[in-house]
């Protein structure tokens, strides 16, 4: 399962981490949402020990979703030492998830 960051996380989590992160931003009540979600829980278990993934609820942590520019939701970020280097907005297949971690591996 992805890790779930907050706003209060997220710092130590995403922006410090030594590892590539990707991060969901995602609502309840978002349709598209929910098809992204069980795509990012599989690729958490297979970058395990490679990379962080996770997810950030956006209704209930809203600092760095404003940050980053989130305005639709699913949007997937991925960071590389504190900087975001790729961004999916919307619903992608899971190999444009994956292919974004292998190249940062």
């Amino acid at each position: 399962m992805a890790l779930e960051i907050t706003d209060a996380t997220f710092e130590e989590q995403v922006l410090n981490s030594d590892k590539p992160v990707m991060v969901d931003f995602w609502a309840a009540w978002c349709g598209p949402c929910r098809m992204v979600g069980p795509i990012i829980d599989e690729i958490s278990t297979e970058y395990h020990g490679k990379a962080i993934v996770g997810k950030v609820d956006v209704d209930a942590n809203q600092e760095f979703a404003a940050k980053y520019g989130v305005r639709n939701i699913p949007t997937v970020l991925v960071f590389k030492d504190g900087e975001v280097v790729g961004r999916q907005v919307g619903v992608a297949p899971k190999n444009a998830y994956a292919e974004a971690l292998d190249a940062l591996l």
